[in-house]
Formats: C-alpha cells, sequence, structure tokens
C-alpha cells in the first residue's frame, strides 16, 4: 500500500509538472498497487495489470462504479508510455490536464476503498 501510495504522489507531481502521460500512468500503477495489497492482506494472489479486473476478483464485490473507474485506467497503461500506443503522436500529445486529473481522482479513490478494506475487522 505505501507504494501505491507513493506512485499516486509521483502522479500528482508528474501532473503539477505537465506531464500528463506520466500522470495517467502513475495513477494506474497506484490503483494497481493499492489493489494488490488488498489482495495480499487477505490472504490471496493476485496477477496481471488490469486493475478493473483484480477489482472484480476480490471476494467481497466493489462499490458501484469503481470496476468502472478501474477500466478507465487501465487505458493508460501502455499507450502513456509507447509511441505506437496512438496512430500518430507521441504519447505526450494525446493526455493533458483532464485526463491527469480524472486519473488521480480514479486512483485516489481505489487507494481509499483498498485501505478501508484492509482496516476492515476480518470475516472470521
Amino acid at each position: 500500500m505505501a507504494q501505491a501510495e507513493r506512485d499516486l504522489a509521483q502522479g500528482r507531481d508528474s501532473r503539477a509538472a505537465a506531464r500528463h502521460e506520466w500522470a495517467c500512468f502513475a495513477a494506474q500503477q497506484a490503483a494497481e498497487k493499492a489493489v494488490k495489497a488488498l489482495h495480499l492482506a487477505l490472504g490471496q494472489d493476485a496477477w496481471g495489470r488490469v486493475v478493473a479486473q483484480l477489482l472484480a476478483d476480490l471476494p467481497h464485490a466493489a462499490p458501484a462504479g469503481l470496476i468502472d473507474k478501474g477500466k478507465v485506467l487501465d487505458n493508460f497503461y501502455v499507450a502513456t508510455r509507447y509511441a505506437n500506443g496512438h496512430p500518430s503522436g507521441a504519447p505526450f500529445e494525446h493526455y493533458g490536464p483532464i485526463q491527469s486529473e480524472q486519473a488521480i481522482q480514479y486512483a485516489g479513490e481505489i487507494i481509499d476503498f483498498a485501505r478501508a478494506e484492509m482496516a476492515r475487522p476480518g470475516d472470521g
């Protein structure tokens, strides 16, 4: 969870520096690591990079809309970093303050969810 929070801080720093593609990628990474931390806290293995799937694989249902927010973040995993992620142009040409604000917001919500779930008493 600590790395998820650090990645989100990196996303905020990148956004402030107008590196919106990196802000979006860092937000995706933050959400992925937070959900993986939750899986580990629940005694489960978690594999893969798809935030939406990681949320769906939790033993208790994620809140309404959180999986859809994970889907938004999943779109930032490849295209924000690779020159062939878009039909033309460098990744930075495709991301701006709207995308990075949304990505950071969604990642923050997923981190908050994971943190709250980890603080809940066990079911047993």
